[in-house]
C-alpha cells in the first residue's frame, strides 16, 4: 500500500498526482497496471483538532507499556 500526500496536478483539463518510482519498485506496480484509488482532501487541523491529538498522544505516551502488553494477548 501506498499512502502518501499529493498535489493536484493540471493534465489537459483534468487533474492528476503522480506516484514516485520509488513507490511504484516497492510495490511492484508498472505503468498501465490498474489500481484502486481512494481520494480524500487533506485540511489543515483546528486547534480543537490539536487539543485532541496532543491529548491522545499523552495517554499513549504514559500507557505505552500498557497499549503493548494488551497488543501481545
Amino acid at each position: 500500500m501506498i499512502q502518501s500526500i499529493q498535489k493536484i496536478i493540471k493534465i489537459g483539463s483534468s487533474g492528476g498526482v503522480t506516484i514516485p518510482a520509488k513507490d511504484l519498485k516497492r510495490q511492484n506496480i508498472a505503468i498501465g497496471d490498474e489500481v484502486e484509488v481512494i481520494v480524500r482532501p487533506v485540511h489543515s487541523p483546528n486547534s480543537d483538532d490539536q487539543k485532541v491529538i496532543a491529548t491522545a498522544r499523552g495517554i499513549l505516551n504514559d500507557y505505552k507499556q500498557d497499549f503493548d502488553n494488551l497488543s501481545q494477548r
